[in-house]
């Protein structure tokens, strides 16, 4: 095996463990919310204080990526957050899983920098797309499989298990990550320019690319419904498709995980395929896997309750498709970023997309789930109205340390439609993600012909 095929290799198990251990906590969410008495505001928490964290420490260790080695940071990072990931089973109260929660934000934010600029740097323009989109497999792999043993091990050993087990193969990959050989900054580029950069603040001259400005928009939206997906999917089928948590888990293997390999290989196929054509023939690719995949969304959510396997055939449809977005995106990214500055470029994008999009679906989608159950049980007369504003206010005052709104046990019946309306909100996003695609496909031309003149010259 060659030094860049090993360090794919090592770097797709890294990203696996890597969207195993965030998105552990969507699989064992219910059994959470059961014990602790949570409303689904609070479980949006648990992702958003992770999605916050990570994002802002990702900026400082995506510069150290275009400065150190990034092997290092990489194991350095991948130990840390299974080390948290374990130490979230002991927890014994909300307060101390949100902690864990943090410590595993901060570990993790070390793998996206560096490990796409690793595989900038070890593969050429013309099969990038290909090579990220296998390390991109990391993702549905990780998170169909941490969807189905979370659930599995949730329903039989209890939810604190599921960390227990989650946390030991990180440390292996850890180990695995000493082994890749770093390569030199900037030698696959049809100009080398080894680890120079344009003049000027590093930030500054990221953000000076329009199309990033639109790539960061489209990763905003895209990663609210991948975040509000991955921590309620697991419960929208326990409540409104009454199936057991180890069969939700299921589910959401196939349909929210394993279904975007093909996403994933045929995206970055197609994606390096059209590229050879034009330019701008990868963001159209992202651009129509998000048109393809909104529609399945919404019909999916439309599927009567308990129609399992009619919501699952129209779901994975969906999510399947969306999966064509990564290959495409983070290729583009490599495409108008120079070798020295990639490691920045993604932090800075992840920065964005984390903050506006992957902190507020998880929390956004609860808080809309809460609104929608409230209603319901005060039209059914179950409980008195209550102003959103009031939600949201005891909500706030929960989460800063306050005492905590009192739910009703009278609310529990309408939680299935409370959740199915919030819902919703995914598909509409959608729809707003592809027009970006789109907006980004119209700039991305103009800024890979200005980097390449930058190139030819600094050679």
């Amino acid at each position: 095996m060659n030094r860049a095929a090993y360090a794919l290799a090592v770097l797709f198990l890294i990203n696996a463990i890597n969207f195993f251990d965030r998105q552990i906590i969507g699989a064992v969410a219910e059994p959470i919310r059961r014990e602790w008495a949570l409303s689904d505001t609070e479980l949006g928490v648990l992702a958003t204080v992770f999605t916050l964290l990570y994002a802002v420490v990702g900026i400082p260790l995506g510069r150290l990526s275009d400065k150190s080695p990034r092997k290092l940071i990489l194991s350095g990072g991948v130990f840390a957050w299974s080390l948290m990931t374990g130490l979230s089973g002991l927890a014994r109260s909300f307060g101390q899983l949100v902690v864990a929660r943090l410590g595993v934000g901060v570990g993790e934010a070390t793998c996206s920098p560096a490990a796409t600029s690793l595989l900038g740097d070890l593969y050429p323009t013309g099969t990038r797309a290909r090579a990220m989109s296998v390390f991109m497999l990391g993702l549905p792999i990780g998170l169909g499989l941490s969807a189905g043993i979370g659930g599995l091990l949730a329903q039989t050993y209890g939810w604190r298990a599921t960390f227990f087990v989650a946390g030991v193969p990180g440390i292996v990959c850890a180990i695995a990550a000493l082994g890749i050989l770093e390569p030199e900054r900037g030698k696959m580029e049809e100009h080398a320019v080894g680890g120079r950069r344009r003049s000027g603040s590093p930030y500054l001259t990221v953000l000076s690319i329009p199309t990033m400005w639109w790539v960061i928009a489209s990763g905003a939206l895209h990663n609210f419904n991948m975040y509000a997906f991955g921590q309620f999917l697991a419960s929208f089928l326990i409540r409104y498709h009454h199936v057991s948590v180890r069969s939700a888990g299921y589910v959401v293997m196939v349909v929210y995980g394993l279904s975007g390999i093909f996403g994933l290989v045929g995206g970055g196929m197609l994606a390096d395929r059209l590229y050879v054509k034009r330019v701008d023939g990868r963001l159209l690719v992202g651009m129509w896997s998000i048109i393809i995949c909104a529609p399945f969304m919404y019909l999916a959510l439309l599927r009567p309750g308990g129609d399992v396997l009619g919501f699952s055939v129209l779901m994975g449809v969906g999510c399947g498709v969306m999966y064509a977005y990564y290959s495409t995106v983070y290729s583009t990214i490599q495409d108008v970023v120079e070798p020295a500055l990639r490691g920045t470029g993604m932090a800075l994008y992840f920065c964005a997309m984390y903050i506006c999009g992957a902190s507020l679906g998880p929390l956004g989608t609860g808080l809309a789930s809460d609104y929608f159950t409230f209603r319901a049980a005060a039209a059914a007369g179950k409980v008195q109205q209550l102003p959103f504003s009031d939600l949201v206010a005891g909500q706030v005052r929960a989460l800063v340390g306050g005492p905590r709104m009192s739910l009703p046990a009278a609310l529990e019946p309408f939680r299935a439609e409370g959740l199915h309306s919030a819902m919703f909100i995914v598909p509409a996003i959608a729809a707003v993600l592809a027009v970006v695609l789109f907006a980004a496909s119209r700039t991305v031309r103009h800024d890979v012909a200005r980097l390449k003149a930058w190139m030819s010259t600094a050679a």
